[in-house]
């Protein structure tokens, strides 16, 4: 028997999987794995004993399969299955090292575009002379800003993309329109990176367990894009970064390299719709 998988629950009916992890429950429950459920609300509502209270006692080790949680609440989570006698296979550091950028850029440096970074509170966004600071390293040029986990890319011209990271104007009111549509969830602060110009191939979300490349997807935002990525140079960096569970989505730049341009904890990387779930699944199940 393989470790537990803890999905989330359905904030309408708690005794199912929240149906976006559905699938994946089910593809357990016939592997024969034991299925948990965690109450997301409740967690980061700050009640972790009311959020693990369906999770049974003495459950063992587990992976968790849900809805991104901050690194702060991650930990909380950890102590309160703990306490049930239930121990994550990704321990609180590990989760963090992959889940936010700090975390991980130094491991891939090499692979990812130039990024700088700076710890900021929910509301307070850095003034112009302070990110003319910041970005001094990166030089002029076109950039991205994002927090240590998600951009709004969606918002693309308003709070994501600054033509020229010289153009200190325009990059404090880019930096002030996304910390405002983050609000409260904005996670660690700001981060800027130089924009790299890819390929209209799409992006690949690689799949690792234990530095293994063990399924490559399409990205979830890009679903009908199906490329198949180098992994030569990146295997060496994930094993690198000493996390059992790790997503990576990589792109192809211009110039024909494959670069690295998010890594992510696989516990909370969305797996694309239309990818098979067992996929996944299974090779979560073969871990003892």
């Amino acid at each position: 028997m393989g470790a537990t998988i803890i999905f989330c629950a359905d904030p309408l009916n708690p005794r199912r999987p929240d149906v976006h992890f559905a699938p994946e429950a089910r593809a357990a429950r016939e592997l024969g794995l034991t299925v948990a459920l965690l109450d997301h609300d409740a967690l980061l509502a700050g009640d972790p004993a009311t959020a693990v209270a369906r999770v049974p006692r003495g459950t063992g080790p587990a992976w968790y399969r849900g809805w991104m949680i901050p690194g702060d609440h991650y930990g909380t989570l950890a102590q309160a299955l703990d306490a049930r006698g239930c121990t994550l296979l990704t321990d609180p550091d590990r989760y963090r090292a992959a889940h936010e950028l700090p975390g991980w850029y130094g491991t891939f440096e090499e692979l990812t575009p130039r990024t700088v970074w700076l710890p900021v509170d929910t509301g307070r966004p850095p003034d112009a002379a302070t990110l003319a600071a910041l970005t001094a390293p990166l030089g002029g040029g076109p950039g991205i800003v994002k927090d240590f986990v998600k951009s709004r890319k969606h918002e693309w011209d308003e709070a994501c993309y600054v033509p020229d990271l010289a153009d200190t104007a325009r990059l404090a009111a880019v930096t002030a329109c996304f910390v405002e549509r983050q609000g409260d969830f904005l996670a660690g602060g700001v981060v800027i990176r130089a924009f790299e110009q890819f390929t209209d191939t799409g992006e690949a979300r690689v799949w690792w367990l234990d530095a293994e490349p063990v399924l490559v997807t399409a990205h979830p935002d890009t679903p009908q894009l199906r490329p198949r990525p180098a992994l030569d140079r990146v295997q060496p960096l994930v094993a690198a970064l000493g996390c059992r569970f790790v997503s990576t989505d990589l792109a192809l730049r211009a110039d024909g390299q494959w670069r690295v341009i998010e890594v992510g904890d696989g516990q909370v990387s969305d797996l694309p719709r239309d990818a098979d779930p067992g996929a996944l699944t299974g090779k979560l199940a073969s871990v003892r």
